[in-house]
């Protein structure tokens, strides 16, 4: 296991090296001046060159990247140059946000997903199956940022059931784990849990009809096993999989929940994302592009884990 672990962790160096590099060089290939939101109309070219020095942005794209990553190894992502703030305070913040809805949209993705894959896997080619299986494409297919209108309007303006937008009522900082908070919740995570429920759901569904129609599960029905130990066995052949979907999906949710949260204004890294995309502010997007590439290697890390420890058959291999 210890030989495992370390051969993965070696894996994952190349890969976060080539992350930085990717993530460094796409911003700066962009086009713009990452200034011009802190300069004024009529900046002198004095000022202009302070301003480029202050920021490092007069020395060459190899320095900058030499000098961008050693800092980022001691934590320091640099200055906003939109709100003169700590890149590292301003990603936590928006990191720990997107973290608990990614993980409530997660956890209601894979417990739905695995629920209509095991009836849909169990009752093949049955209406309960055609069912299970329309509501997992119908998941992948429909678009969340429409869904999360659409929601909106029926939950937030005709039934004024659920807050539209927001993190709470007061600042993210003051966040609990209480209703008051928690309704803010509701519909953005449902919304994003839509499409890793599909994704769950789908892969769920064909992985029980192929451990179903494995001679094993014939031998264990003639030794007159119950049903319910012949589910645990399934359950068991099918659980490192699907964690692994899981994983998948929530490393995407951190990610990819740029179009969510600016619909529903969750102040979280898609939030973020979207706002240093127009300001055009650069250490704030290559830090947050960073962080969220380096949770998506770690995570996988930890799910490669875990399905090792589920079947010790994947180390052997």
């Amino acid at each position: 296991m210890i030989t495992f672990l370390l051969r993965r962790l070696l894996y994952a160096l190349p890969i976060m090296t080539g992350v930085a590099l990717v993530c460094f060089a796409l911003v700066h290939l962009s086009p713009g001046d990452p200034l011009v939101s802190i300069l004024p109309p009529d900046a002198s070219v004095e000022l202009q060159n302070q301003l480029r020095t202050l920021y490092g942005f007069d020395r060459s794209l190899p320095e900058q990247f030499v000098s961008w990553v050693w800092r980022a190894l001691q934590g320091d992502l640099g200055t906003s140059i939109a709100s003169n703030r700590p890149v590292t305070d301003e990603v936590l913040k928006a990191v720990v946000n997107t973290l608990r809805l990614a993980v409530l949209a997660t956890l209601i993705g894979f417990v739905f997903g695995c629920l209509f894959g095991f009836v849909a896997g169990y009752f093949q080619n049955s209406w309960v199956d055609r069912a299970a299986s329309f509501t997992a494409v119908l998941g992948v297919s429909v678009p969340h940022y429409w869904l999360g209108m659409v929601l909106v309007i029926v939950f937030a303006v005709l039934l004024p059931w659920l807050p539209a937008s927001g993190a709470g009522p007061g600042s993210s900082a003051d966040w609990a784990w209480r209703w008051e908070y928690l309704q803010y919740m509701v519909l953005p995570a449902i919304t994003m849990s839509v499409i890793p429920m599909g994704i769950i759901a789908r892969t769920v569904r064909a992985l029980v009809a192929e451990i179903l129609a494995q001679e094993f599960v014939v031998g264990l029905r003639a030794k007159g096993l119950t049903d319910f130990g012949i589910f645990r066995h399934v359950v068991k052949n099918a659980a490192p999989t699907a964690l692994a979907v899981m994983g998948l999906q929530l490393g995407y949710l951190l990610g990819g929940s740029i179009l969510i949260e600016t619909v529903f204004a969750w102040p979280g890294t898609g939030f973020l994302l979207n706002s240093a995309i127009f300001q055009r502010d650069l250490p704030l997007l290559q830090g947050t592009i960073l962080v969220l590439a380096m949770f998506f290697v770690v995570l996988n890390l930890v799910v490669d884990v875990i399905q090792t420890l589920l079947d010790p058959r994947i180390a052997r291999g």
